[in-house]
């Protein structure tokens, strides 16, 4: 680097034409640069490795959990099934999914605020199967990244042909189980199972979609990779306006690297802190090890997704030179700079005030959501009967259980007092768990009681021990009279 491009012991200044202006997986002519990262080893790769055991055993066991005979979590659009935890939730409770959709974003702001991309480099699907299960199965094959780039240089002879082979092969088998569990949390795995006992022939649609998804996760997997992160995904960019110089991310600490007289190539029984030179010896480690190609030293860059890679890399350089660690490290940009220990901002206490307020919402209408969701309707054209003194009027009714048991309900005429229901069949309607129960009664009032054309009528639902577990408010029918 020159020296002109650094600002030593005062902060970085570097010519933004050399990583602001440009992507690291692309040329400046446009085309793609492929990254063929160093195999990390470390500390924080050996704990992402268990988180990411952790996550890839939750998203192939779920599919299978059920709770009360109702998936654990499930997301039908196109039937409009929706299960979380176990719990059915309907298009009427779409306002209480779309509350809950709001909350996890402020949670997604504040964790960004407060700790960066750190979503991306531990608990982002793309990550953990990219960097987690296809790397692994890359470095199995082909070996590190300088056997990786021989390899890819080489001539298609025999050895090429039988690796990339085999692992296009692991590739696609892999992308095919995924597509298959990410249908179990839209059909079920009891549907998913049917579909792939009938066959192809027998359910074309759903084979045509499940191929395109498999060769979209094959295409994402073997060859887009980190450029879902560095182009498309839109979370780098919000990073952007999230963050601030309070915000905990994976940072080089420039102070200590650069020195007064910059970063210099290791030499042994050197005096650098007598010239100035500092801890960061050059070795480019941090830079080859990075998934995304980036250099880690230039700043904060969009391409980080704070996968720690560079912070194990480093660390092994400055345990080899007998350095201390954490060059690169987990720290604030304040933290470098004035030695400013992390604390919470105003900016996150609001942010935390705001998400505690939303989930306390949210838990309330969860509470009040109720088990039985029951509507009376007039039939379109209907009108009253007057016989023997009382008025009719007929209603077809529509009760939605949303519990997990069987409830038999009775309906009752709240007000006005002296309406009497009448059944088509049994006073006591039984509606099955998770299900839809339509039907048809007579609501009558004594002919004397009704003196309006139109008038409000409010009828209970009551369960098998008397308690009222809903109510509905129509209309009611009737012979107008004139009132003196």
């Amino acid at each position: 680097m020159e020296e002109s491009e650094i600002k030593g012991g005062q902060g970085q200044v570097l010519n933004p034409e050399t990583f602001r202006d440009s992507v690291g997986t692309m040329e400046q002519s446009g085309k793609r640069k492929w990254v063929y990262p160093r195999k990390p080893k470390g500390k924080y790769t050996d704990y992402r490795t268990i988180v990411a055991i952790g996550l890839l055993t939750v998203f192939f066991v779920t599919p299978f959990i059920r709770i009360s005979g109702n998936p654990f979590l499930m997301i039908n659009i196109l039937d409009r099934q929706f299960y979380i935890f176990g719990q059915p939730f309907y298009p009427q409770d779409f306002f209480i999914l779309a509350l809950g959709a709001i909350a996890s974003l402020v949670f997604i702001i504040l964790f960004t605020v407060a700790y960066g991309r750190i979503f991306c480099g531990w608990i982002c699907p793309q990550t953990i199967f990219m960097e987690m299960v296809f790397r692994k199965i890359e470095y199995w094959i082909e070996g590190d990244r300088n056997k990786q780039i021989k390899l890819d240089k080489q001539k298609w002879d025999w050895e090429k042909i039988r690796k990339r082979g085999l692992k296009w092969s692991i590739y696609i088998t892999i992308s095919l189980i995924i597509t298959h569990f990410m249908f179990m949390y839209v059909v079920g795995y009891a549907e998913v199972f049917r579909i792939m006992k009938e066959g192809p022939f027998v359910r074309t649609t759903n084979f045509v979609v499940m191929v395109l998804f498999t060769a979209t996760f094959y295409f994402v997997f073997a060859w887009f990779r980190e450029q879902a992160c560095t182009l498309v995904c839109p979370y780098g960019r919000l990073q952007g306006v999230l963050i601030d110089k309070e915000t905990i991310n994976v940072y080089y600490d420039f102070k200590r690297g650069e020195g007064t007289a910059g970063r210099a190539k290791w030499k042994k029984n050197e005096d650098r802190q007598a010239l100035g030179k500092g801890d960061c010896i050059d070795c480019n480690q941090c830079v080859v090890v990075c998934p995304t190609g980036i250099d880690i030293r230039n700043g904060q860059q969009l391409e980080c997704v704070n996968c720690t890679a560079c912070i194990d890399a480093c660390d092994e350089v400055m345990e080899k030179v007998g350095f201390p660690k954490g060059l690169i490290r987990y720290a604030t940009e304040a933290e470098i700079e004035s030695e400013t220990k992390f604390h919470f901002t105003l900016r996150m206490k609001l942010y935390a005030l705001v998400l505690v307020g939303l989930i306390a919402f949210l838990g309330y209408l969860l509470y009040d959501r109720g088990i039985m969701e029951a509507k009376f309707i007039k039939p379109a054209g209907s009108t009253y009967v007057i016989r023997d003194g009382k008025v009719n009027n007929t209603y077809d009714y529509t009760l939605l259980n949303k519990s997990n048991r069987d409830i038999t309900v009775s309906f009752k005429v709240l007000s006005p007092a002296n309406g009497t229901v009448l059944y088509s069949g049994s006073d006591k309607i039984t509606v099955k768990r998770d299900a839809i129960l339509k039907g048809t009664i007579n609501i009558q009032f004594p002919e004397e009681e009704i003196s309006l054309a139109k008038q409000s009528i409010l009828i209970g639902v009551f369960d098998a021990n008397g308690e009222m577990i809903d109510s509905y408010e129509t209309y009611y029918e009737g012979p107008f009279k004139m009132q003196f």
